[in-house]
């Protein structure tokens, strides 16, 4: 038996009113559940005491026992210090791009790559020496090469 640990809605139309509950994972969300450790009301303000409240030592009991919270009620206990806070990118249930978007993604980084700034200006210091020895090669040889088409 899979155990979650998810939110069983009541209240009124439009006067939502959840309770945080332990179910079976496959009985329906306001079906049976097996016991009650807390709830939610989302009409209060954020900051209202009573807008979350969880049983905190049944709630660390069943998540050692195995049972899994929904992204939800992760998101309470992490706010209330049971579980690790998740860090999502995107939003949790997000699918990934198509493939379409993905080339279309890696084509723009690419072009933004190759449209780079300028060179920092510790590398344009090191340039002018490179530059300077390149000539010098470039003359040593000049002098070789000039007298050689002198001679046929």
């Amino acid at each position: 038996m899979s155990l979650k640990i998810r939110l069983s809605r009541g209240g009124a139309k439009k006067r939502p009113f959840y309770s945080i509950v332990i179910a079976d994972s496959r009985s329906p969300r306001d079906g049976r559940f097996i016991e009650k450790i807390g709830t939610y009301n989302p009409m209060l303000p954020k900051e209202h005491e009573t807008r979350i409240t969880i049983d905190q030592d049944r709630a660390k009991h069943w998540l050692s026992v195995g049972a899994l919270p929904t992204d939800r009620v992760a998101l309470f206990f992490g706010n209330a210090g049971l579980v690790e806070k998740r860090q999502w990118t995107e939003t949790p249930n997000q699918s990934q791009p198509k493939a379409k978007a993905q080339e279309r993604l890696k084509a723009s980084e690419a072009a933004a790559a190759a449209a780079a700034p300028a060179p920092a200006p510790a590398e344009v210091e090191a340039e002018p020496e490179v530059a300077v020895e390149a000539e010098a090669a470039v003359e040593a040889e000049a002098p070789a090469e000039e007298a050689a088409s002198a001679e046929a």
